[in-house]
């Protein structure tokens, strides 16, 4: 099923979002497989992996079927930037990471949305998940306290 966008812009910094999925204020997105009853897929949203950069590498730390809650650090992304801990936004159980990334990493970047997820787990979104519109009101106050605080605004406009 094709995926629906709603574009966002704030000053330099332009995206788009999926308008089914779910959002974390942690940057993460969520959204269920279709045809696997239970299962939902998570990555990170566009200004996570503009905040990271091309990502080269991850690690999972969390066991297949193993459970999981929000807030359980359950893996770790290293890219040129940075490197970062993975957060679980889901409660349920750990279905395992995106074996996509071990031969290209950077797909994270540049498919964030569909073949770049990061792990999947059978349950359901953390209690505070925010739909699209919610998650750009919350990317827009972000955005605005970084340069407010003199972080500027993230480079150059991307989709």
């Amino acid at each position: 099923m094709p995926l629906n966008f709603i574009r966002f812009k704030h000053a330099r910094f332009s995206a788009r979002f999926p308008d089914s999925f779910r959002y974390s204020r942690s940057h993460y997105w969520m959204a269920p497989v279709e045809g696997e009853d239970g299962l939902w897929r998570v990555g990170f949203t566009k200004f996570a992996t503009r905040m990271l950069g091309e990502l080269v590498d991850c690690e999972w730390k969390a066991a297949p079927d193993a459970p999981v809650s929000p807030g359980d650090m359950i893996g770790w992304v290293e890219g040129f930037k940075a490197a970062s801990d993975v957060y679980c936004v889901m409660q349920g159980r750990f279905a395992g990471g995106n074996a996509l990334l071990k031969a290209d990493a950077c797909i994270v970047r540049s498919d964030p949305y569909e073949q770049g997820w990061l792990y999947a787990v059978r349950g359901e979104p953390e209690p505070d998940s925010l739909d699209v519109q919610g998650y750009i009101a919350f990317l827009g106050e972000k955005i605005q306290r970084m340069a407010e605080e003199g972080h500027g605004e993230d480079g150059a406009a991307e989709e």
